[in-house]
This record gives structure tokens, C-alpha cells and sequence, in this order.
């Protein structure tokens, strides 16, 4: 029975580059980075959460657009979204919107990291 999701795919063109982005611009922590047959696997998760982001070296597939309007490749939840997107503009964070947004489910806005994927981050509405 599966029970756990264990990781999510971002890829990326440069790895540091990208782990830069998603722990010191995001604020997310390093989980794994060795050498394996297919490349260097390296994650990074939520502090205190079981789900890693593996950061995969693969150019082509990297910042593609999905539809126009669709979530990015990630939905990350924050407690105080505006919070948090004044501590992450500090630190450099470049987004889609000047301000987040008020939506019928909370609030959301869309990070860019350095390749040009769009990282969802989203507050739900308390009820």
C-alpha cells in the first residue's frame, strides 16, 4: 500500500544554483546530495516535513511552461503568505505578481526560480 509521497521533480540547469535559490531565497532545507549513476541526486524539503524536491540536472525539460494560468510544478503552503513573501523579496525572491493575491480558497502568488519554473505558494483561507 503506498503510503508517503517521497519526492517531487523540479529540473533544473544548474544544481548549486537552484539549491541557492530554494534554501537561502525560499527557505527551505538541504536533505541529500551525493553522486549517483545518473547524476548528482540533491533534495531539498519543508523543515519538519517528510516530502523532498529532488533538483534534477536536465536542461531541456527545465522552466518549461505549463498552460497558461496553471500551478507550477509546486504548491507550497505558508501560515502568513505575506509574511513570508516580504522575507523572500528581501532575500532576492523574483515574483510573477507584485503583491500576493486574494483567491476564493486564500491567498497565492507565484515565485520564479532561476531556470523559470513558477513555485505556487499558496495560504489557505482560515474557516
Amino acid at each position: 500500500m503506498l503510503h508517503n509521497i517521497m519526492y517531487a521533480t523540479v529540473y533544473v540547469t544548474d544544481q548549486d544554483r537552484a539549491l541557492e535559490f530554494y534554501t537561502e531565497g525560499l527557505g527551505l532545507e538541504k536533505r541529500a546530495d551525493y553522486s549517483g549513476p545518473d547524476g548528482r541526486f540533491l533534495t531539498v524539503g519543508v523543515p519538519g516535513t517528510p516530502v523532498q524536491i529532488l533538483l534534477w540536472s536536465h536542461a531541456p525539460a527545465a522552466g518549461q511552461p505549463g498552460k497558461e494560468g496553471a500551478p507550477g510544478p509546486l504548491i507550497l503552503e505558508s501560515d502568513d503568505l505575506r509574511k513570508d513573501f516580504e522575507s523572500m523579496r528581501r532575500r532576492g525572491v523574483t515574483f510573477e505578481e507584485p503583491e500576493p493575491v486574494d483567491y476564493p480558497f486564500g491567498v497565492r502568488i507565484e515565485a520564479v526560480d532561476p531556470d523559470g519554473n513558477r513555485i505556487s505558494l499558496r495560504q489557505q483561507l482560515k474557516r
